[in-house]
C-alpha cells in the first residue's frame, strides 16, 4: 500500500508537470480528490523526491498567482454566453 501512494505522488507530479496541469484537473485525472492531489504533492512528495518536488512547487505557486484570472475568465465567458 506504501508503495503505491509514494508513486501516486510521483506520477501526479509527472503528469502535473507535463501537462502544467492545475490539482483540480490531477485530480479529475486520476480519480481522487483535490485533497488527495495536494496532500500527496506537498506532503509525500517532499518526502519522497525533493527535486521532483521543487519542480511541482513552482507549478503550484504559479496556479494560485494565476487562479484568479482564471476565474475572472470564467465569470466573463459565463456572462457573454460563450
Amino acid at each position: 500500500m506504501r508503495e503505491s501512494i509514494e508513486q501516486r505522488a510521483k506520477d501526479l507530479a509527472v503528469y502535473i508537470i507535463e501537462n502544467k496541469a492545475t490539482v483540480r484537473a490531477a485530480a479529475a485525472q486520476f480519480g481522487v480528490s483535490k485533497s488527495t492531489v495536494h496532500k500527496d504533492l506537498t506532503e509525500r512528495l517532499a518526502r519522497v523526491s525533493p527535486p521532483l518536488y521543487a519542480e511541482v512547487r513552482r507549478l503550484l505557486d504559479l496556479n494560485k498567482a494565476e487562479r484568479h484570472i482564471r476565474g475572472g475568465l470564467a465569470t466573463r465567458r459565463k456572462y457573454k454566453g460563450l
